[in-house]
């Protein structure tokens, strides 16, 4: 059995090939991070795991990729790249890793939400130019935050939060016990939240979920923060809450094109602050990802014997 690493680059490589031990099956890494659809077939010729971190696989270029039965996902977001169910009627069954970089992405949440409450990257790039702003920043201290969705990273941007003083409120579909976390409804959850917070998975349940209504019915002078998934949230409102100043500031690390295209209008709106999809981007939780995908790798040779 042999995989191809379809995406990796320098540094994956180096961590993956760190990572392998004796007696594994054979993985050749294709160091180029982008890669195009229609490479796929010809780059998997007669491997039957494909290890993907973003190249995107329509369901017709995976009909194409003759002997291929698995696809290990690096990360949760598979449904932003490919159908699962699709590939399942073709055979191919999708493995997705979850907690790998719950801390990390945790971390970078909590970054993006103190940079909105303080503008600094806006003071920054003013001084850089010349110019002496100073800006209104808002205390996050007994203000409260609201997450929607509670899995591994909430947990952790709620122990953060917690360590400042902050009250954090929850909505999740199943409710999970967590210390100083108080679960409600959604509706409270908009209404009362200083800092709204997305930690839901994409699904066709939770696309959109966002919406224009639930925009328009978050507190006035709220702050977003997507470390989740772009298209969780519907864009055009979001835009036209930042232009109004009903969202104060968003603190964006996903998108729902990627990369952002040139003319998207965020890029050129002043109360947002946006991240090249990198929250996971640490040596701990690369580490943690590419064992991760080998162990899929080594259960699937495992059970295919």
């Amino acid at each position: 059995m042999r995989a191809v690493f379809v995406d990796g680059d320098a540094a994956s490589a180096e961590i993956f090939r760190h990572q392998m031990k004796a007696g594994d099956l054979k993985v050749d890494i294709h160091l180029d991070p982008d890669v195009s659809p229609q490479e796929l077939p010809k780059l998997m010729g007669d491997a039957e795991i494909a290890i993907v971190d973003h190249t995107y696989l329509p369901t017709e270029v995976a009909r194409r990729c003759a002997k291929l039965k698995h696809v290990v996902f690096l990360g949760t977001g598979a449904r932003s790249y490919m159908s699962p169910e699709e590939l399942a009627d073709l055979g191919i069954a999708v493995h997705t890793i979850k907690g790998y970089g719950d801390t990390a992405v945790a971390e970078c949440a909590f970054a993006l939400m103190w940079e909105a409450a303080r503008g600094l990257a806006r003071m920054d790039r003013e001084m850089r130019a010349g110019a002496w702003l100073r800006t209104e920043g808002m205390q996050l201290t007994g203000k409260t935050l609201g997450l929607i969705g509670f899995g591994g990273i909430a947990r952790e941007v709620a122990r953060l939060a917690s360590g400042v003083g902050m009250r954090v409120i929850a909505w999740n579909r199943t409710p999970r016990p967590a210390d100083g976390v108080s679960f409600v409804d959604i509706d409270v959850l908009l209404r009362e939240s200083h800092v709204v917070s997305l930690h839901l998975l994409l699904n066709d349940e939770t696309r959109g979920f966002l919406s224009e209504a639930r925009i328009g019915a978050m507190r006035r002078g709220a702050i977003l923060i997507n470390t989740a998934r772009g298209a969780l949230v519907d864009e055009a409102a979001m835009i036209a809450a930042l232009k109004t100043a009903r969202i104060r500031h968003a603190g964006l690390d996903v998108f729902a094109v990627e990369p952002l295209p040139d003319d998207n209008p965020l890029k050129t709106l002043r109360n947002v602050t946006l991240s090249a999809h990198s929250a996971f981007r640490t040596p701990e939780a690369s580490i943690n990802l590419m064992a991760a995908a080998l162990d899929h790798c080594r259960r699937i040779v495992v059970e295919g014997a």
